[in-house]
């Protein structure tokens, strides 16, 4: 099932779990103090694909959730139980402990979309850009990443960057020519 939206996570271990449940990307707050940044990318993400809201069904996973919901209205929301999110052995309650099969009902009860992303901009583009393997390419990634929102990003990640914020490639190449003439004009 590869999911359009994009899934807001508490950290890389739930990233890990929506990936082994489902074809998705996600955004991790990295805890319970969302930093303005994030929102910031949430927003973005919103604006672009949707968002679920995935968090854990406790107090600081709660917490989150109104945090993001308060900053980006229109967000979908999945949970999934309590009974669901317990660790085999140890302490703690998370979707990272979740079955992919508990992962998928709660996107299923979400009503999430399921998308046949189509690539649009190749890797080929990338390079033909001087965004890998130039003198200027992490200026010019820098640049980007301002310009479309979507963040500072190495090389390799990109590529996956800019397929999950479902950037055109008419939005792309727009906003390198104005990386290349303020480069020019510096």
């Amino acid at each position: 099932m590869k999911i359009k939206e994009i899934i807001v996570v508490e950290g890389k271990d739930d990233t890990v779990a929506i990936q082994r449940a489902v074809n998705a990307d996600t955004i991790e707050t990295n805890g319970s103090a969302v930093s303005p940044v994030t929102l910031e990318r949430i927003k973005h993400a919103q604006e672009k694909r949707g968002v679920i809201i995935f968090t854990d069904p406790d107090y600081p996973g709660e917490r989150i959730r109104k945090i993001v919901s308060e900053s980006v209205p229109g967000c979908k929301h999945a949970f999934v139980h309590k009974r669901d999110a317990l660790p085999k052995s140890g302490r703690g309650i998370g979707v990272e402990h979740a079955s992919p099969g508990a992962i998928r009902d709660a996107l299923r009860e979400a009503h999430v979309i399921e998308d046949e992303q189509v690539e649009i901009i190749t890797k080929d583009d990338l390079i033909d850009a001087g965004l890998i393997g130039h003198p200027k390419a992490k200026e010019r990634r820098i640049a980007l990443g301002e310009k479309l929102r979507i963040g500072y990003t190495n090389g390799k990640q990109l590529h996956k960057r800019l397929m999950m914020f479902s950037i055109q490639k008419d939005e792309f190449k727009y906003a390198l020519m104005e990386i290349i003439q303020e480069e020019e004009n510096a």
